[in-house]
């Protein structure tokens, strides 16, 4: 089977992306599973691969997508030379970088709907760099959104076969509480549905979870198990999905990792991100470092393909060559099934 064009972001100059993005791209496996073309710049992950002791890595720099080698052994990057690397402070929010990310994100995006790549996968990027630099987003999903014209739209995130979809991400707690209704909740279960089906799982089935504790005790907690939960379910089930719940999310997240579900709703942020780290990130005390930083977070509902690292920049692990590139590679491996299905379609 041909192997897809991915579009790699370098993520916040100034964070672990580079340094991972070396570290991924310079095992063969990467290649076996698509054509990988790092969207950034070149000085930078020139520098990434001594931080990393990659430098037997050659950069390939390059002005348009025809130019690329896809080949084992040499990074192909779109040099966009947006970052100086003299004034470059790693581990520190800036403007400058703040622009280059963004930049590196809306590049990739205009090159999908372009056609010029058959999908997207993003490192990081610093929420606070971004909107200093003047790009006014409360993260990757809300610009890829933004930028193609798309309303209905949530976050997976997936570790392996444990995946998490959300009704809310990025509002307060109070907010979060209010868009639990009906409506939204029906379309991101059927968002989750198309997803499973895009990973090619036969017969997915959907586990919904509670907003209160023990769902709501019969209404002794909140009412929006029994007037906005429940009804969604039932509305995706006259769709001919096969959802369950509202399951109480203190036992829903535990029967999805024991195989009940293929995919989880998490009616809030924290509700579904805790249990996703909980299980992908990894820490050996008598190691003193990460032994696995692994999970991937996918926009669903665009007309792009969108698979990301579930992490964030990173700053205290930038230039040690030390951050691990583990939720990188599946990144990858998702954005390149992902496309494989889109482009079937």
């Amino acid at each position: 089977m041909e192997r897809k064009i991915l579009g790699i972001t370098m993520g916040d100059p100034a964070g672990v992306g580079p340094e991972i993005t070396v570290k991924a791209l310079a095992q063969r496996e990467i290649y076996d599973m698509c054509k990988p073309i790092v969207i950034g710049d070149a000085k930078i992950l020139e520098e990434a691969a001594e931080i990393t002791r990659r430098s037997g890595i050659k950069i390939h720099s390059i002005s348009s997508i025809k130019e690329a080698f896809f080949q084992p052994g040499i990074l192909d990057v779109l040099d966009m030379g947006l970052t100086d690397p003299k004034k470059l402070e790693r581990g520190k929010v800036s403007v400058m970088a703040g622009n280059a990310a963004f930049r590196y994100v809306e590049k990739a995006i205009k090159l999908a709907l372009a056609g010029e790549i058959d999908g997207t996968v993003t490192n990081p990027i610093n929420k606070e760099a971004i909107n200093l630099a003047g790009h006014h987003y409360s993260g990757h999903t809300e610009i890829y959104a933004a930028y193609t014209g798309t309303k209905n739209y949530a976050m997976m995130l997936a570790h392996k076969n444990f995946r998490v979809v959300h009704v809310s991400t990025h509002v307060s707690l109070k907010e979060a509480c209010d868009l639990v209704k009906k409506e939204r909740v029906t379309a991101v279960i059927e968002l989750a549905w198309q997803a499973c089906q895009a990973l090619q799982i036969p017969e997915p089935v959907i586990g919904v979870a509670g907003l209160n504790p023990h769902c709501g005790e019969n209404g002794m907690f909140g009412r929006e198990e029994i007037e906005e939960i429940l009804p969604a379910v039932e509305a995706a089930k006259a769709k001919g999905i096969r959802a369950e719940g509202p399951v109480p999310p203190d036992t829903i997240f535990s029967k999805a990792i024991g195989g009940w579900y293929h995919c989880v709703i998490a009616m809030y942020h924290d509700q579904g991100h805790i249990p996703m780290k909980v299980k992908g990130f990894v820490y050996r005390e008598d190691l003193g470092q990460w032994e696995s930083v692994s999970g991937v977070n996918i926009t669903l509902g665009l007309p792009i393909v969108r698979a990301s690292v579930d992490h964030g920049t990173a700053f205290d692990l930038a230039g040690t060559g030390k951050a691990n590139e583990d939720s990188l590679k599946e990144a990858i491996a998702y954005g390149a099934k992902l496309a494989e299905y889109a482009g079937r379609r």
